[in-house]
């Protein structure tokens, strides 16, 4: 019987191919008590445990094949950091010890405890990251059980095969990655999950969050995996199939020709040049950007520099970092934001009585931990003006407000120079300082903050947030979550205008940037730099090529005069039409 599964697309495109099912068999946990004169050989278990965990992730590191995505590495350098964490690796002996249990229920104690304290996180990135909690932990309690280091052979024909699984870990994909399936389809996993970032960098059709596809599916059954649309076809008849593989073979005749947009200018049909940047975390992904023809970095996210350490980074650490990618970039202009952190994202070195704060997006984060925190901030801008030197980098300061917050910014860049100065040490002095605008406040004043600043850019998923009041990763309200609100074009739009009046460059570095259905609109509402993942960049530039901002220009007032979303997207679909 012919089913479809419904989650989030990723990777774009249609595989057709058999169900291969692999199983992570949830071990039950069990609870016990142990005597006082047990507790030091269940501790010593629980040590043997980690051990073997580590050494395992540790030889599936040094395994990864050489043409693995970047952030494969990455990703597994994070579990095994997580793993090294005393919260994982020596809180369980403490519970073990107070409480007489055995190592697997201490173990599940602390995993309830720190998964608990993730789903008080706002931020959607980072909430993401108790799925890395949870797959570590998974692997201890398998280490336990005497079930570790499990060798994974892959059927002969993947090529032709659907992988379906509750969840897949970063170890999981390095030994599905020689593997080459057709599409990955998971019961977990969110559009920032490691899951979608490596099929985005595999560049396979996949959709995540169907919640049950691993108890729907049976091994063999043929599946049609639609990328694009996030649907999941299961048993489909021979009509449909027939359907699924003209769509196919079409995506792949576009793909072909996207391609060849690599080194094709970004130019419309009335002759306007747009530029178009790539948002990038870490220095890895500049050959990604490089790949996809970006004029540029338009966003390189600096925090991921300060998250899962007990330590900060120092001055020299930023500085070879930020350097690595001003120079990999070989000139093009690259902008890196300031520390974006707060209390609904604080790392492990921060004051924990500093996190609890009742609302976290709406507290001490963003610029505004900067300016709380100046020597974390001056440190990193001492490294950001000295990277400087090797290229065309740019500061991107986060959650600004106000005009307020933009003069103690400069002030502390000011301050920054004098030091370096005085040290002695050399760094660029003509560095732009631009504004990420994602909060109301901001962009409805843009033009006094315009005065002080060399660039903005417009943060459209706190932006979003923020208008609508809505926090996108909460299933229970996600769906209010609407980018064609006309309250939310309407500011993007007076940030935009209001930049263009002022001669001073603007651009878009949100989700809304790369989302294909948009484009238009946003060339409509003037904006002519955008920045996305870089595996977006080729379908925006081909809308790009193909619209004419004459046709387009009388739509913005139309569109910021819509009553609902609706409404506005009749107009873009009236677009289409013609």
């Amino acid at each position: 019987m012919t089913i479809s599964l419904h989650g989030i697309g990723i990777g774009g495109g249609i595989a057709i191919g058999r169900a291969h099912l692999v199983s992570h068999t949830d071990l039950e946990v069990a609870h016990y008590e142990i005597t006082a004169a047990e507790v030091p050989a269940e501790m010593a278990r629980f040590d043997a445990a980690v051990r073997a965990t580590r050494k395992e992730l540790e030889q599936l590191w040094g395994s990864i094949p050489e043409n693995a995505p970047t952030e494969l590495g990455a990703f597994l350098s994070l579990h095994v950091m997580l793993l090294n964490d005393h919260t994982i690796s020596r809180e369980p002996r403490d519970i073990i010890n107070e409480r007489r249990c055995n190592a697997e229920w201490a173990l599940k104690l602390q995993q309830d405890r720190l998964l608990a304290q993730f789903d008080e996180i706002e931020e959607e990135y980072l909430r993401e990251r108790r799925n890395d909690v949870i797959q570590v932990v998974d692997r201890i309690f398998k280490s336990l059980a005497g079930q570790g280091g499990g060798h994974y052979v892959p059927p002969d024909d993947s090529r032709e095969r659907i992988l379906v699984a509750h969840d897949l870990s970063p170890a999981d994909m390095v030994l599905f990655k020689e593997a080459n399936f057709a599409a990955f389809l998971t019961d977990m996993g969110g559009p920032t999950s490691h899951t979608a970032i490596l099929a985005r960098s595999l560049d396979i059709p996949s959709v995540l969050a169907l919640h049950h596809a691993r108890q729907l599916i049976r091994e063999e059954e043929t599946i049609i995996v639609d990328g694009t649309a996030g649907v999941a076809i299961v048993d489909p008849s021979e009509t449909i199939l027939a359907e699924y593989r003209k769509r196919q073979a079409g995506y792949a005749a576009d793909r072909k020709k996207l391609k060849g947009l690599k080194s094709t200018a970004a130019v419309t049909l009335d002759g306007t040049a747009i530029e178009l940047l790539a948002n990038i975390e870490t220095p890895g992904d500049v050959e990604h950007v490089k790949a996809n023809g970006a004029a540029g970095v338009g966003l390189y996210r600096s925090e991921f520099l300060f998250l899962g350490r007990d330590d900060l980074p120092d001055e020299e650490e930023q500085y070879r970092a930020y350097r690595a990618v001003v120079e990999g970039m070989k000139g093009m202009p690259v902008t890196i934001r300031t520390i974006d952190l707060g209390r609904d994202k604080m790392p492990k070195w921060a004051d924990e009585e500093a996190i609890s704060a009742p609302n976290p997006a709406l507290s001490l984060t963003g610029v505004r931990l900067c300016l709380a925190e100046p020597h974390l901030f001056r440190t990193q801008l001492r490294a950001l003006l000295r990277a400087g030197l090797h290229g065309d980098l740019k500061l991107l300061v986060p959650m600004l407000a106000s005009l307020a917050e933009v003069s103690q910014v400069l002030f502390h860049v000011e301050q920054a120079k004098e030091a370096l100065r005085e040290d002695g040490v050399a760094f660029a002095d003509n560095v732009e300082v631009g504004g990420m605008i994602e909060v109301p406040g901001a962009a409805l004043t843009v033009g006094h903050l315009l005065r002080k600043l060399d660039f903005v850019s417009i943060g459209t998923n706190d932006l979003i947030q923020y208008t609508l009041a809505v926090d996108r990763g909460d299933d229970s309200v996600s769906h209010l979550y609407d980018p064609f609100h006309p309250a939310v074009l309407g500011l993007i739009g007076h940030v935009i205008r209001t930049a263009n009046q002022a001669d001073v460059p603007v651009s878009v570095c949100g989700e809304m940037a790369g989302d294909v259905r948009l484009t238009q609109l946003l060339l409509a509402l003037g904006l002519r730099r955008f920045s996305m993942h870089p595996a977006q960049l080729l379908n925006v530039k081909q809308i790009i090529l193909n619209s004419d901002l004459k046709l387009l220009a009388p739509l913005a007032s139309e569109i910021e005069q819509a009553p609902d979303a609706d409404r506005v997207r009749a107009l873009l679909d009236g677009l289409d039409a013609g």
